[in-house]
């Protein structure tokens, strides 16, 4: 493989993404669609599950209902609109958002090595928390969409876990198709959900006007005066309103900054608040009675079926959209060095970003429906839900502090006061959320540390054997030198992939071992991956002339793009002529591993590297070489 095994360069480029070539206002419909599913559909459970929650009920008075409101609009002003939409989300990496890609943007701003390792170690488990996350948002979305059926038709209550496992079946089924068709209709179907959502919430609190009081700051902080315990407790249930929030940024560069904070501050955020104010003032007047479900119940009891079946819908998309997340963060991962090769298929021929990856969708299906087997309602899987999401934004918390003192060089009497309110708010939420452990939240922090492990492993594990690999490298000029009049010459190219730019390919050295011949021409090509999510075309190839028909070639790849290598070639132009599948050879080295007792892994940590290894995706498939112009040639090494 010829991926650096860090994958993190900091090497600068001027060139802007690519964005699309459309309006500002298709693209801020296209955010609705695709950005804010997952916070769209907390009305679903956050509300209910704040009063309902058997482990700190509140009591269903005017304090509590206003004090919960107040806390939700808050959440969303601090955490959503000011430390995501004003500040986090300029932090992009030339245009792309998202953990890792804040983590490629940062790690080189730091000035120790300690301190970088401390800040990749940070963004590989927020990575890994977002794998928990994208388990658990399905499966709490459609679930509590489906369960609006033992509201609306009660006669149908026992079949909501039939349908909601098939409608999880059917969503991940049509993965490999691709979403570019089905994505067109997400806009305009999440477009009448906010506003359908938006309508019920006005029909609710027109009824009781007093609710507007919760916008108010003082009923959140009054809140806690007078029930600081339950005050606290509830805020594992408050968080699940602004879950999704990350989304915002992780999605930024299929949008844009400016269309997804322009769709969230005039559309999105008012629609959400009026549904949360007009549940408030239901539970006003009904108490109890409403709590089963207080977002459908806004609905006349006519109409409750047909909001089953759009709330339903939004929760496929919020679905949809976690799931294509996972594809991305997968790939971004991959290239950056942190997770071994996977088979990735491209499901548009217009649109590079929209990607298949199938063990990744079948993981995720698999996963997702055992939860909902193992919880069986939303209200339980609540309890697992939030932890992942609180823990990811506490480190993009620390990842923009990062961001706010080395890149952007705020003065630290600007930077610590607002670090401090994000890591107050941040830090309450996480707390919280942690006191869900024993009653599911183990779930999610299980799957972020079994996952952090794997990629853990397989970073370390590739920075390890490419130092056995480089041990005792022959300097390539004393090769040449040596080589060069000694062994016959044939026509052609030759191409030796190679993970470093230095020293003599493994896979030359047996050729010549054992064929005893050399091309006439040999490339040696070092494919790196960027810490940019875009590398620019006319700056992705570096060639030097080493003599005697030997060639260095460097390819450089964003962390966003395909590395297809017969592509890049095309476009390299070198003495000879330009390359010629038909008269080029591909020389891939294949390691065998072999644990050994030597410093750098534990033995266990050496096997599961061992394992992830073999069966990792060929070179050859992942750099879309010609299956019919490629050597494997094997070693051995020892780590």
């Amino acid at each position: 493989m010829s991926v650096s095994p860090t994958g993190i360069a900091s090497t600068a480029n001027k060139d802007s993404y690519p964005h699309p070539p459309q309006g500002m206002g298709r693209l801020a419909l296209g955010a609705i669609g695709v950005v804010f599913g997952d916070i769209g559909t907390s009305p679903l459970y956050a509300f209910r599950e704040t009063f309902a929650n058997p482990h700190h009920p509140l009591p269903l008075d005017n304090a509590h209902i206003l004090g919960v409101i107040s806390l939700i609009f808050w959440s969303m002003m601090i955490v959503v609109s000011v430390k995501y939409v004003a500040i986090i989300m300029r932090a992009d990496n030339k245009g792309e958002g998202g953990s890792l890609a804040l983590l490629a943007l940062v790690s080189g701003q730091t000035k120790t090595r300690r301190w970088t390792r401390g800040i990749i170690l940070l963004g590989v488990f927020a990575t890994a928390l977002f794998y928990g996350d994208s388990m658990i948002t399905p499966a709490v979305t459609v679930l509590s969409a489906v369960e609006g059926l033992a509201v609306a038709a009660p006669a149908f209550g026992g079949f909501v876990l039939p349908i909601a496992i098939t409608i999880l079946i059917v969503l991940f089924k049509i993965q490999r198709s691709g979403t570019e068709r089905v994505g067109l209709f997400f806009g305009p179907v999440m477009l009448v959900y906010f506003t359908v959502i938006a309508v019920l919430g006005v029909m609710s609190f027109v009824q009781t006007p007093e609710v507007l009081q919760a916008l108010s700051p003082h009923h959140a902080v009054r809140f806690f005066f007078i029930d600081p315990l339950r005050g606290f407790l509830a805020l594992g249930s408050v968080v699940l309103a602004v879950t999704g929030a990350e989304a915002l940024y992780a999605d930024m560069g299929h949008f844009g900054r400016r269309p997804i904070g322009l769709s969230w501050l005039v559309f999105v955020l008012p629609a959400l608040m009026l549904n949360y104010m007009g549940q408030g003032a239901l539970l006003f007047r009904e108490g109890a009675a409403a709590l089963e479900s207080p977002f459908y119940m806004l609905a006349p009891e006519g109409l409750q079926l047909p909001l089953v079946i759009l709330a339903t819908a939004a929760a496929v998309i919020a679905s949809q959209a976690v799931i294509t997340g996972a594809f991305s963060v997968t790939q971004q991962a991959i290239q950056l060095g942190f997770m071994p090769r996977l088979r990735i298929e491209h499901t548009s021929a217009a649109t590079a970003g929209q990607i298949y990856i199938p063990l990744i969708n079948w993981m995720l299906m698999v996963m997702v429906i055992l939860l909902v087997l193992f919880f069986r309602s939303s209200s339980n899987l609540t309890s697992a839900y939030g932890i992942a999401v609180t823990g990811a934004m506490l480190i993009d918390t620390c990842l923009l502090g990062v961001a706010l003192t080395r890149l952007w060089k705020w003065p630290l009497y600007a930077a610590l006061p607002l670090l401090g309110l994000f890591f107050l708010v941040d830090g309450a939420y996480f707390l919280a959320n942690l006191t869900k452990v024993p009653s599911g939240g183990w779930v999610p922090l299980l799957i972020g540390f079994i996952i952090f492990t794997f990629l853990t492993t397989w970073s370390t594990g590739r920075k390890l054997m490419i130092q056995r690999l480089r041990e005792g490298t022959m300097p390539i000029h004393i090769f040449i030198d040596s080589a060069a009049g000694a062994a016959s010459r044939v026509s052609g190219t030759a191409i030796f992939m190679t993970s470093s730019p230095e020293g003599v390919p493994h896979a030359l050295l047996h050729n010549l071992k054992h064929n005893k011949v050399l091309h006439e021409r040999i490339i040696l090509l070092t494919v790196k991956i960027m810490s940019q999510p875009y590398w620019a075309e006319g700056d992705r190839a570096k060639l030097d002339d080493l003599g005697h028909g030997f060639h260095r070639l460097v390819l450089r790849f964003g962390f966003m793009e395909e590395a297809d290598v017969p592509a890049a070639l095309k476009r390299v132009e070198m003495e000879g002529g330009a390359f010629k599948m038909m008269d080029t050879s591909f020389f891939l080295s294949r390691q065998t591993l072999l644990a050994a007792e030597r410093p750098g892994m534990s033995m266990w940590r050496e096997k599961l590297f061992s394992w992830m290894l073999r069966n990792a995706e060929s070179a050859m498939e992942f750099f879309r070489l010609p299956t019919n112009r490629v050597v494997e040639l094997g070693s051995q090494v020892e780590i």
